[in-house]
């Protein structure tokens, strides 16, 4: 699956925005890209959640790292290892055991073996241990780190099974979610198996209490993590979103269904995102763009609206836009060109919490790739044909998104109320492209603010920057879409996660 890092597009030549160093240190990371398909050069962090210390790990194919500062990002421990235990190996995930020592997973290329080593900042000395994935394990869907537990999500061989890895203090816990009851069926009433659907449309982790763009909320099969279960959402049937339960202390998978909104073309794409305890639900066509926002529990409407193509989109706090890989957005004139530009992309919605209000992007996106045998595109609407993925020598993707934004009180009205300043997600995506000595970065959300932590491959040092929202001087140019602008997915060498 792939993971892109977007920029935020800032049409003003903006002042110093909120923005302060909190931290450097100086770093001998080998970042040069050679041919070695087993060279990783990875740079992440972590939060830990009881203490609020902050950990970095950084490394490359010689030593690690690790650099660990109060929750003031004053420096109270470093330790510097070789990275022969895990050489050849990518950094996939990372947590703090129950003694306060920071833990790291090292997987093999295969994705079938994993190195958890840990790691004694003031002994300085590690320990490790060695996971074999079981014979049934098919292949890794995401993994996350929560409440200083690291999870990994996989599919089990040859069933209809989800696979829950919990790795905590050395210790594997193993939930397995059974989906063989549950039918799955398009609109048109054409069956398929559930290896079939998440294969060809990958279960989507979406960020908790954070920013979500419209590359990740467009997907039709999205995974949000609670404490003690996870929600799963299915967009591949016109007419309904699929949710599932899955309880971690039973590993009961409990369905339910909340119908699309009907208009007046029965055709066209749709979409959800699951946001504060409510169902977003979108739906669009040449005629039309629909919207209902439902209560999660209930699956009663609270909220419908339809925008026609001779409207006037009235709570748009932005312009309507089309973006084509990293050019400059263009303006749609009207509701009818925005509504044919959406026809051939995934329609989406993207909220994330501005104060007391949330701000909303609506539109959508479609990334594919361009080979010597033509498109590697697919049709949402295909009913899975086609997706033929031999021959697929790529030579380079495009992408596509539009959208434009708005503002929802909480009274869940829909205002056209411009941001009056930058969030401190715009600062921080607006920093990464102004910088281009900027490598290896890694976002972390703190309470009201981001951590940006990065290698300067000019100054060979690793920075620590805090972000706010707002201005620290004034800005004398045009007013920000707080939107994300393409740019090359981030890798892990040669290794995927689907």
């Amino acid at each position: 699956m792939k993971k892109l890092v977007f920029f935020f597009l800032l049409i003003s030549k903006s002042a110093l925005l909120g923005q302060t160093v909190l931290n450097s240190y100086p770093l001998n990371l080998d970042t040069s890209y050679d041919r070695n398909p087993f060279k990783f050069v990875q740079a992440v962090n972590i939060e830990d959640e009881k203490t609020h210390d902050l950990y970095v790990f950084a490394s490359d194919n010689k030593n690690l790292s690790i650099l660990k500062y109060n929750k003031a990002v004053f420096l109270k421990n470093q330790y510097q290892d070789s990275i022969k235990v895990a050489y050849n190996r990518a950094l996939i995930g990372q947590s703090i055991s129950d003694d306060g020592h920071p833990i790291l997973y090292w997987s093999s290329a295969t994705m079938r073996n994993l190195k958890i080593i840990k790691y004694f900042l003031d002994n300085k000395v590690s320990k490790t241990l060695n996971f074999d994935f079981p014979s049934y394990h098919d292949y890794i869907i995401t993994y996350y780190q929560k409440n200083n537990i690291f999870y990994i999500l996989a599919k089990e061989k040859n069933e209809p099974h989800l696979i829950l890895y919990e790795l905590n203090n050395g210790k594997c816990t193993i939930r397995m979610f059974d989906f063989s009851s549950f039918l799955f069926q398009n609109e048109k009433k054409q069956n398929f198996s559930f290896s079939t659907v998440i294969d060809y449309f990958p279960i989507q982790k979406m960020e908790y209490n954070d920013f979500n763009p419209l590359d990740k909320t467009t997907n039709k099969t999205k995974m949000y993590v609670h404490d003690d279960h996870i929600t799963l959402s299915f967009d591949y049937n016109l007419k309904q979103t699929q949710v599932f339960n899955l309880n971690f202390e039973t590993q009961d998978v409990t369905e339910k269904n909340y119908p699309q909104p009907v208009g007046k073309k029965a055709s066209g794409n749709s979409n959800s995102l699951y946001y504060d305890n409510k169902l977003f639900q979108i739906k669009t066509n040449s005629e039309e763009m629909l919207l209902d926002i439902k209560d999660f529990e209930s699956a009663k409407t609270i909220k419908n609206i339809a925008i026609a193509k001779n409207d006037t989109i009235r709570f748009k706090s932005s312009p309507l836009f089309l973006q084509l890989n990293d050019q400059k957005p263009q303006e749609l004139k009207t509701t009818g060109r925005f509504l044919k530009n959406l026809l051939n992309v995934n329609p989406g919605i993207s909220i994330f919490k501005n104060h007391e209000n949330n701000a909303v992007t609506l539109g959508g996106f479609l990334e594919y790739e361009i080979s010597e045998f033509g498109s590697n595109n697919y049709d949402q609407n295909d009913y899975f044909n086609g997706f033929d993925d031999a021959n697929r020598n790529s030579i380079y993707s495009q992408r596509k998104m539009v959208f434009f934004d708005t503002m929802l009180n909480p009274n869940l009205e829909f205002t056209n109320t411009r941001q009056q300043e930058p969030l401190a997600m715009d600062n921080l995506f607006y920093y990464l492209s102004t910088n281009k000595n900027v490598s290896l970065q890694s976002i972390l959300k703190i309470e009201d603010y981001y951590l940006l932590s990065y290698y300067d491959t000019a100054s060979k040092q690793y920075v620590i920057r805090k972000f706010t929202d707002g201005f620290m001087q004034e800005d004398y140019g045009n007013p920000i879409i707080n939107k994300s602008q393409f740019s090359k997915p981030a890798s892990f060498g040669k290794i995927k996660v689907r």
